[in-house]
Formats: structure tokens, sequence, C-alpha cells
């Protein structure tokens, strides 16, 4: 007997599968939370990876700190939101230079407002 017939009034739940983020060298998989450099993953935080996917959603645009701290830690700034989302920031580029030394995108700060992911 298998599932169905044992239980009638059961239905399988699916997910909508998400198309992986396109960054240059690059592959994120929004669905799976991963990130991979040439088939190698690149280990982040949970926090790191947020930040990562809202700066390659919103390529090319200034992200204040408090969009970012409201997005990334869902609540409200505090005041001194620039402190702990610069030292995530820090710690991200890290890694991803470690993966890959020459990437053609950077994430930039623009001071005293926010952060911006640019791709050459």
């Amino acid at each position: 007997m298998n599932m169905l017939e044992k239980y009638p009034d059961f239905h399988k739940y699916e997910l909508e599968k998400e198309l992986p983020l396109s960054l240059p060298g690059l592959e994120i998989y929004p669905d799976k939370r991963k990130i991979y450099r040439d088939r190698r993953e690149i280990h982040l935080t949970v926090k790191e990876y947020d930040l990562l996917c809202l700066l390659v959603y919103n390529q090319g645009r200034v992200l204040t700190y408090e969009q970012i701290y409201q997005k990334v830690w869902g609540e409200e700034p505090f005041g001194k939101e620039s402190n702990a989302i610069g030292c995530h920031i820090r710690n991200l580029r890290e890694k991803l230079f470690q993966a890959s030394p020459n990437t053609p995108f950077n994430i930039r700060c623009v001071r005293e407002v926010g952060y911006c992911l640019e791709t050459e």
C-alpha cells in the first residue's frame, strides 16, 4: 500500500524552484542557500549570505544602512547598524576574495550612506 492509498487526503507540498542568481563568476542558489565558484562551495554565515543576495538582487543600486538592516536583520535600525553591517560586509568580501581574487564585481561602500554591488 503506497502513501496516497493509505492517506487519500494527503497532498504533496512542493515549493516553487527559484532560479539561480547571476553574478559573474558565482553561482547562487537561493532555494538551497548555497553559493559556488567553479563548483566549489563558498561557506557563508546566514547574515553574509543574506547580505550578498540582497546586494545581488539590487545590483547597481545603493542600499542605505537602514534598508540593509531592515531586510537582513528584520528589525528597525537603532543608530549603530552601520557598524554591524560593515563587519559582515568585510567578512563577506574576504571570503569572496579568497574564493576568487579576480572577481568582476565589487561591493562598494558609499560613505555615510550604505553599500552598492557593482559589476565591471
